[in-house]
């Protein structure tokens, strides 16, 4: 499996001869002004433009209703992508979006006649309660003959969902974990993504799954980065299960 981290939430990876590319965010750094006059803040832009992305077979698309996860630029890409998996409600909201429920899977032919699996499965996009304020989310789990088992969480903070994906598809052998303690007042600045040390609980749920995390750095609204990522996982004694990735460059991941 190789994997390119283009910067927050979105990475580029390739599974069963196809190309996937997560949540994307290809704006240039900005402020952007909500609705309700909530202010969001972008810090870096994609280490790949997306004019340069090459084409896209599947989007896996966590939510739509954030700006870190489907910005200006990722929403004019969707229509260019054959296949864009999201959640139910992403579907009645983005014309040509596939939803799926929890625990609903759907086939994707490879180019050598094979399958992939995709199946959606529960996220927590903050404490409990927090889909009345923020919307539903999803994540992914792809299986297929001769490939890796891969988790890919969304934004997630709840380890007890960990728990329920790992018990219901693990072993796993690649896990890319959205993280990065990301805060809002909305939730009075309650975690919305998992916090370094919750991935650390997460990772021994899917032991032995190397651990690629993303989505921690970019944005205002993230409280822990990489390097606080990486501390906790050496003080677990699990540096040798974590991948971290430098921005726009393929890495193989295994």
């Amino acid at each position: 499996m190789k994997i390119t981290h283009i910067g927050g939430p979105t990475a580029l990876f390739t599974y069963g001869g196809l190309t996937f590319l997560t949540d994307p965010a290809f704006d240039s750094p900005r402020e952007y002004t909500m609705p309700t006059g909530r202010k969001m803040e972008k810090l870096t832009g994609p280490a790949i433009p997306v004019a340069d992305l090459g084409p896209v077979d599947v989007v896996l698309l966590s939510h739509d209703q954030h700006l870190d996860n489907l910005d200006e630029s990722g929403r004019a890409l969707l229509p260019s992508v054959p296949t864009v998996l999201s959640t139910p409600g992403a579907s009645d909201r983005i014309p040509g979006v596939r939803g799926l429920e929890n625990w609903q899977s759907t086939e994707l032919t490879r180019p050598d006649g094979g399958v992939v699996t995709v199946t959606a499965v529960p996220a927590l996009h903050g404490p409990e309660g927090a889909e009345a304020v923020l919307g539903v989310v999803t994540g992914f789990v792809l299986q297929s003959a001769d490939q890796p088992t891969v988790y890919v969480s969304g934004d997630n903070a709840s380890v007890d969902l960990v728990k329920q994906i790992a018990d219901r598809f693990g072993p796993f052998d690649v896990a890319v974990l959205f993280a990065g303690a990301a805060r809002t007042i909305l939730l009075d600045g309650a975690n919305l993504t998992l916090t370094s040390a919750e991935a650390v609980e997460a990772a021994h749920l899917l032991a032995p799954a190397t651990i690629v995390p993303v989505h921690t750095e970019g944005w205002a609204h993230f409280t822990e980065g990489p390097d606080q990522f990486a501390q906790a996982f050496a003080a677990a004694g699990l540096t040798d299960r974590l991948r971290l990735l430098e921005h726009g460059v393929a890495t193989e991941v295994h």
